[in-house]
């Protein structure tokens, strides 16, 4: 479970830090190379809120440039869990082949890796990959058995619902202006489309029109989440592809994280969980657009981080007008 930060209970990681004998210097240096992890994951945003247990301060930790490199959660002789930057390339595309991709990246650390499935390119968060053709065999069975259970984080435009909702449809390659996207609700399901399952949260509601929300997949189809947050009528911000212009601007990049992964390991059987705190970009965003008109006003005169009107909510059910279990919709069953 990822819960919603907590402001009033747990202390900002500035504060814990201190507690370490970090001066205000060594803190910046330490969060800035790498130094400094939430749940194992380099961070370098000093004021979001921790549990301070998950945090730790190696200062002999190999130097890394938070938020542009990738950073090794769990490695084993079989498989490795990753955080993958927003920006980068699960794997190498055709036509950029000279970019520095994920499977690179971990590559030239652990040798020759395999991959088990991938994040879009502006899709922060955990990634597994394996280390065996053996272990890529076993996790991709395990994700189609739905054994693996992934979980991202999204900030999305408007108010969402209290209770929780699902969206389940078929996912078509075209749905009719070269995206991908759900089949409408009582069109026939035509050759080649895949069903996609998934469960939608709320985590926190933002004062600036938008809601911090958790998605666990039951499947993985590309674009999933992204298709299925605008089912529901709630599209991710910095989205290009489903959001429009007005979504896209209101983040500076996909507000999307692969927030946690559970599994059973493929050899050992042993049960293996890990959790990716939000981004340092995204929770920055996400305290932006939880400030008030006139704070933001106050400490930023001038700038307008939401970047546009954000839609009157009608909730998770669908202000689309999308298929779904609980509510109707155009793309897929709401519950």
């Amino acid at each position: 479970m990822c819960p919603a930060p907590d402001p009033v209970e747990r202390p900002r990681l500035s504060a814990v830090l201190g507690e370490h004998g970090l001066s205000g210097a060594a803190m910046k240096r330490a969060l800035r190379s790498g130094k400094v992890s939430v749940h194992g994951v380099p961070v370098s945003d000093g004021g979001r809120v921790v549990d301070p247990a998950t945090v730790r301060v190696d200062l002999a930790a190999p130097k890394i440039t938070v938020g542009r490199d990738v950073a090794f959660v769990h490695h084993d002789a079989h498989l490795a869990v990753v955080w993958k930057p927003a920006g980068m390339l699960s794997v190498t595309a055709p036509s950029r082949r000279q970019e520095t991709t994920l499977i690179g990246a971990v590559g030239r650390k652990l040798g020759k890796v395999f991959v088990v499935h991938r994040l879009d390119e502006q899709t922060s968060g955990l990634m597994l990959v394996a280390r065996t053709e053996e272990a890529q065999e076993a996790l991709k069975g395990a994700l189609e058995a739905r054994s693996i259970t992934r979980r991202y984080l999204a900030i999305v435009d408007g108010h969402c619902r209290a209770e929780p909702w699902t969206v389940d449809s078929w996912l078509v390659r075209d749905r009719g202006d070269t995206r991908r996207g759900s089949v409408p609700e009582g069109e026939p399901v035509p050759e080649g489309a895949q069903q996609a399952v998934s469960h939608f949260r709320r985590l926190e509601v933002l004062r600036r029109r938008a809601s911090l929300v958790e998605v666990r997949l039951e499947s993985g189809r590309t674009h999933q989440v992204r298709i299925h947050a605008d089912d529901s009528g709630h599209p991710v911000l910095g989205d290009p592809l489903y959001g429009g212009h007005r979504i896209t601007r209101r983040a500076p990049r996909l507000a999307l994280h692969a927030a946690s992964l559970s599994l059973v390991h493929p050899v050992t059987g042993e049960p293996l969980s890990f959790q990716a705190p939000l981004a340092d970009d995204l929770e920055i965003l996400r305290r932006t657009l939880d400030r008030a008109a006139d704070e933001l006003e106050e400490r930023e005169p001038g700038s307008s981080p939401g970047g546009g009107r954000g839609r009157s909510s009608r909730g998770g059910g669908g202000a689309k007008g999308r298929r779904s279990r609980g509510g109707k919709g155009r793309g897929g069953r709401k519950r």
